[in-house]
């Protein structure tokens, strides 16, 4: 049938009829030639790949393996640095206050006007000098009427005194007329008891003299309080009065006149730790420095000790005296006192780079024959640079300065420069 033509056997006008059959085949032999060339060429580039890498595997870990026995076998140098004994007497630098040896306060005992003054601060002053005149011409008055009292109190016991010895006369006259009955016994008892009276009476009188001379004596010390003096040797550091000044004497309001220095010797106050108490006591001794005199130290000696710490601070109150003849040094100076103090217990000093720290405590790592030892140490004091071990060491120890971490019980060192 016309449409069951087969598409071979349709022809198109103008065109010419291809032959009908199967296709023709490319020529196979130089493809399959280029194809093994480069699946050669892979196969090479993989073994060498492969090649390379085991080449690099073997010699990373030749080179793992030498650092390992390289690391194993290695010896490293160390510093180092001798343990050595602490001295006997341990250095404290403590801050501290300088006091004047004696401080008085220099009240009016006598009630008056300041008729002089001869005084004034700053001025040095002498044991029993003047400071000031108080006048008070009341109190003159009242020593003369005490004076005059006392006169007419022993003119009184000078009266009693004669009247009794009259009696005394009398009653020698009268005992034996009584006795024998020339004379009533009426009369007897008269002059008896007239006897014991004036015996009486000059015990009175004489107790009025002893109680006016004790008033004339109070009268006379409150005239000499008229005149102030000096207790002892040293310097005016506060006047509070002048010529005119109305001085009341009372024993709890009395005028504050003077405040006098004593400082031939000065006294240094200084709060000593607890750390540091122990082994100070007098006769330590101790320089004193003052920093506005650079160029000069002060020597003293623990004079004395509170032997007692104080609870909220633990520290021990310690007084110095210093003699300070050509007056350097004031009170109310701050300085630094060095006290060397005998130490109580032993202890070893050790550089502070030799210390390790880690989470098993302080330790030190000593050389002994190229081996090292780990040793935990407990510090009693540091120094800064050094510090004082109180155990874990001994004298001629030797510690490894800035000792790596990586240093362990047993590891083999080196002892280099």
């Amino acid at each position: 049938m016309k449409d069951a033509l087969s598409l071979e056997d349709r022809h198109v006008p103008g065109t010419a009829k291809q032959p009908v059959g199967p296709p023709e085949r490319p020529i196979a032999k130089p493809v399959a030639r280029g194809v093994r060339l480069v699946g050669f060429a892979v196969l090479a580039a993989l073994l060498a790949a492969l090649g390379l890498g085991a080449w690099r595997y073997s010699s990373q870990q030749r080179q793992v393996m030498e650092a390992a026995d390289f690391q194993r076998n290695f010896v490293p140098n160390v510093r180092v640095a001798t343990v050595r004994a602490s001295d006997g007497i341990t250095l404290v630098t403590l801050p501290a206050t300088t006091l004047a040896y004696a401080v008085a306060n220099i009240f009016a005992r006598a009630t008056g006007y300041i008729d002089k003054r001869n005084v004034d601060i700053g001025d040095r002053v002498s044991e029993g000098q003047i400071l000031v005149q108080v006048t008070a011409p009341e109190l003159d008055h009242q020593i003369a009427q005490a004076e005059a009292t006392l006169d007419q109190n022993k003119a009184t016991v000078q009266q009693t005194q004669a009247n009794l010895d009259l009696a005394r006369v009398t009653w020698a006259r009268d005992k034996p007329l009584v006795e024998k009955g020339w004379t009533t016994p009426q009369q007897g008892s008269i002059d008896v008891q007239n006897l014991k009276a004036l015996e009486a009476g000059l015990a009175v009188a004489q107790a009025n003299v002893a109680a006016q001379e004790a008033q004339l004596k109070v009268l006379n010390q409150q005239k000499a309080y008229q005149s102030v003096v000096a207790p002892f040797d040293g310097v005016v550091t506060q006047r509070n009065v002048d010529v005119g000044s109305l001085v009341q004497a009372d024993a709890a309001s009395g005028t504050f006149m003077f405040t006098i220095m004593q400082t031939n010797v000065i006294r240094i106050q200084v709060f000593v730790p607890q750390d540091r108490a122990f082994g100070l006591g007098p006769g330590v001794e101790a320089v004193v420095r003052v920093p506005e005199i650079p160029d000069r130290t002060f020597t003293g000696k623990v004079t004395r000790i509170a032997d007692a710490l104080q609870p909220g601070t633990r520290t021990l109150l310690t007084e110095i005296d210093v003699p300070n003849t050509d007056g350097a040094l004031a009170p109310g100076i701050y300085c630094t006192v060095e006290l060397h103090i005998p130490r109580k217990a032993n202890s070893m000093l050790a550089p502070s780079e030799a210390i390790i720290f880690n989470r098993d405590g302080l330790q030190v790592a000593v050389v002994d024959n190229g081996i090292v030892h780990i040793r935990n140490v407990s510090v009693a004091r540091d120094l800064g640079t050094s510090l004082e071990l109180s155990d874990g060491v001994k004298a001629g120890d030797q510690v490894i300065l800035n000792p790596g971490v990586n240093l362990i019980e047993g590891s083999k060192v080196r002892v280099g420069g």
